[in-house]
């Protein structure tokens, strides 16, 4: 994950003694955008050489309070795991959408004030 690239949350689930440090909760299916990418505690507590490890994000759209365990102040995070990239398809596929219903309130738009009638122009 890269600061800028938009993700979609799939795991909303913290456990209650966790979820009390912060004050906004990402919601599983909502799409977000990284602000910042950091080692997450995990990986700064394995042994030389493990693959296991923790890669922690920052949102754009949710701010928390700082790490109580980071002594450098850092604001609480998430585990990437709990993320993953939107798709290009899927930006596409919104796009368009989006495109769609604009280009249809312009349409309307444009026959009011032409003083038409939108089934006029269906038929």
């Amino acid at each position: 994950m890269q600061v800028g690239q938009k993700v979609v949350c799939v795991d909303d689930r913290f456990p209650k003694p966790l979820a009390k440090y912060y004050v906004q909760l990402p919601v599983k299916g909502k799409t977000y955008t990284v602000r910042a990418v950091f080692l997450g505690r995990a990986i700064m507590h394995t042994q030389p050489g493990q693959a296991d490890g923790e890669i922690g994000i920052l949102l754009v759209e949710l701010k928390n309070p700082p790490d109580p365990r980071n002594m450098y102040g850092q604001e609480l995070g998430f585990n990437s795991v709990r993320f993953r990239p939107l798709l290009e398809m899927e930006q596409t596929e919104e796009q368009e959408a989006y495109s769609e219903a604009e280009a249809e309130a312009s349409f309307e738009k444009e026959l009011v004030l032409k003083g038409g009638d939108k089934q006029d122009h269906d038929e």
